[in-house]
């Protein structure tokens, strides 16, 4: 965290008593040289902590922590994109265990997993996840909650996927795992999973604005009759259902991965590059996206937003030599002009850049060559 460096007040009249001497234009400049002392102390100051974050960076990327960490963000990236790869990656580097009990563990409690993704990959079959799904719901504990409490619960820890065999495999363990915790609600696991599903398509059909005639009370509890192995269910118990409903909808849970994963799903390329900053020319790490004639770039490669976002039109590109960085080019404006971007400042508000010139180092030669070339060939393809 950076310090707020103060710096004292020095006026005119302190100059005059403790110079007489000097004549008024001499003040004036002893005056002015004190304060851009004071100003270059300030600025001197700044560049040591930007120097000192920087190095904390450098030395976290050499740890086992710092690689551990960096192949976690990945991992999880590739999930958000797909399920499937992306366990496979976390398993590969040791991130995960090969268990259904781990992986679930992992789904459940892990920071940054897109809520479609965890409910395309609970609902796929195959013996595998399906014993991951069980485990999942296994770390649920509905222990006395009344059904509607349980699925509110259950449907806010991932996003229902859209096929019919996923949802039915999904809500039919719910179904089993809610009667294993309250054995004396319903004869046996079918019941409460065919009254889950009739709660879910009454909230559908409450709630959603293109469903005309809204079923009554009556009409619920009719649709429900003899689902209980032949018996109904107690009148009371599915007329708090529908109010219930009809109150509070079930919320859909706002995914936590990227929310643009659609829009950088397919880019013209990816990748981390050292970006060099406008006032002060220290470096950072970033991850960059090269996509719809925009050039992103992300702190890390789970963040919803971009840091900053670089549009390429009318946007030059050159290799340069830096004496504190290897392999660099820089995206210019043939004008001079300041390069029409965007970034979020400490405190996340958006911002114009002031750019004239992006400065990037690559990690390699060839990788800088790669960047010059997708770019360039996105240039070309628009004009």
């Amino acid at each position: 965290m950076r310090m707020n460096h103060s710096t004292p007040i020095v006026d005119l009249s302190t100059i005059a008593a403790a110079f007489p001497d000097l004549t008024s234009e001499e003040r004036q400049l002893l005056l002015d040289i004190r304060r851009r002392k004071a100003e270059l102390l300030v600025e001197i100051s700044q560049l040591k902590d930007e120097i000192t974050e920087i190095s904390t960076e450098i030395d976290a990327m050499d740890t086992e922590e710092g690689a551990k960490q960096k192949n976690l963000a990945m991992g999880k990236k590739k999930f958000n994109m797909d399920p499937k790869k992306g366990i496979e990656f976390l398993i590969l580097h040791n991130l995960v265990k090969e268990t259904p009990e781990e992986v679930a563990q992992f789904l459940y409690k892990e920071e940054g997993l897109n809520k479609t993704a965890i409910g395309d990959y609970l609902g796929e079959k195959n013996d595998f996840n399906e014993a991951v799904l069980k485990a999942f719901v296994e770390l649920h504990d509905f222990t006395d909650l009344i059904l509607v409490q349980a699925l509110r619960q259950f449907l806010w820890s991932f996003r229902l996927p859209g096929e019919a065999q996923k949802i039915d495999r999904m809500m039919e363990t719910f179904a089993q795992r809610y009667c294993q915790l309250n054995p004396e609600l319903f004869t046996n696991p079918d019941t409460c999973y065919v009254l889950s599903f009739a709660i879910i398509m009454l909230n559908t059909s409450l709630h959603n604005p293109s469903v005309k005639d809204k079923p009554s009370p009556e009409q619920f509890i009719t649709m429900n009759r003899g689902i209980n192995d032949g018996e109904n269910l107690p009148r009371e118990l599915l007329m708090s259902l529908y109010e219930s409903i009809k109150t509070e909808p079930f919320k859909i849970p706002e995914d936590d991965g990227n929310d643009l994963m659609h829009t950088f799903f397919n880019p013209d390329k990816e990748g981390w590059l050292w970006k060099q900053g406008g006032r002060y020319k220290s470096w950072k790490r970033r991850w960059f996206i090269l996509n719809d004639n925009c050039l992103y770039y992300f702190e890390f490669t789970t963040d919803k937003e971009p840091r900053g976002i670089i549009p390429l039109e009318n946007i030059k590109i050159r290799e340069v030599a830096d004496r504190s960085k290897q392999h660099c080019f820089e995206l210019f404006c043939s004008g001079n002009e300041v390069i029409k971007a965007c970034k979020t400042d400490s405190e996340g508000k958006v911002v114009e850049g002031k750019h004239t010139v992006y400065r990037m180092s690559a990690s390699t030669e060839e990788e800088k060559d790669d960047w010059i070339k997708c770019i360039h060939a996105l240039f070309q393809a628009k004009y």
